[in-house]
């Protein structure tokens, strides 16, 4: 079974850090991040761009509308994307809390949702 890991971050909250307080923490992150790949179940890890470069596509009055910014209205932010497949769903619950989102950053309201997917390769 695969499964997708959002990480999230509360832009609020990781705006108010001190530089330096950002710098240290993400320097924890790489480390996390091969640990995470070392298990042989992360088929994709990928970090998001910048917000203010996100567009939405939506359909509106049967025309495709493009506007700026992330998709939704939300407190919280996806910041990065990652696909385990993994024999159970608890193999890959343990596999995500090896993230960084999920074990650091409490201060920038880090979080991980894992999501069960069926996967179709486009043909």
């Amino acid at each position: 079974m695969k499964y997708l890991g959002l990480a999230y971050f509360t832009p609020e909250k990781f705006d108010a850090m001190a530089p330096d307080d950002i710098k240290e923490l993400v320097s924890q992150c790489p480390p996390l991040d091969e640990k995470m790949r070392a298990t042989g179940k992360v088929l994709i890890s990928a970090s998001l761009g910048n917000l203010e470069n996100w567009r939405t596509l939506r359909s509106r009055g049967g025309k495709t509308r493009v506007t700026d910014g992330p998709y939704t209205e939300s407190k919280e932010v996806v910041g990065g994307l990652f696909i385990i497949e993994a024999d159970s769903s608890d193999e890959a619950l343990r596999i995500a809390s090896m993230h960084p989102a999920a074990t650091l950053g409490e201060e920038g309201g880090w979080a991980v949702e894992l999501i069960p997917m069926d996967f179709y390769l486009a043909q």
